[in-house]
């Protein structure tokens, strides 16, 4: 996906890296497929995001291969709905930290405008993107979970690869 110009060739990991995740929006619908939230109008109404750019961003999500399209069916007509290849799983270190890294810099507006990576294995909020401070395992997405006091009174598992 382009930012401003095309980085994917560049001789920097971290400029090719951030030709696909340097946008805000990729990250936040990234986000909510995390969340289990793969649906079109579903993902608009949350992002409160406007359809054209919802729509750029989920087709470079799926063109670089982080998210693919799964048919299902609302009672009526076949939809798609988006959810996570291995290659889109593999960015939550990216997206913990991010979260991390806005609790403990950031101010909260509210009380409500939180968000915590909780290992799910032990219960524990950890301050590291890829590892549990409480027990010291790997973070993936089969057993961590978010807690966004914004979305919900319990932590939520995360979705994982389809």
């Amino acid at each position: 996906m382009v930012l401003r110009s095309d980085w994917s060739q560049r001789n920097c990991s971290m400029a090719r890296g951030l030709d696909i995740l340097g946008d805000p929006w990729s990250l936040l619908v990234l986000r909510e497929v995390f969340f289990g939230n793969g649906r079109f109008d579903a993902m608009r109404s949350r992002l409160a995001v406007a359809d054209s750019v919802l729509t750029r961003r989920l087709a470079g999500l799926v063109e670089s291969g982080l998210l693919e399209k799964k048919a299902y069916d609302d009672g009526g007509r076949a939809r798609q709905e988006y959810v996570l290849t291995p290659k889109g799983e593999d960015t939550l270190p990216v997206l913990n930290a991010v979260v991390l890294w806005a609790e403990k810099h950031l101010p909260a507006p509210s009380d409500q405008a939180h968000m915590y990576v909780i290992h799910s294995g032990c219960g524990q909020r950890t301050s590291s993107a890829d590892t549990c401070t409480g027990c010291g395992e790997r973070l993936t997405a089969a057993n961590t979970s978010w807690h966004s006091l914004t979305r919900t009174d319990a932590p939520v598992q995360l979705s994982t690869a389809a």
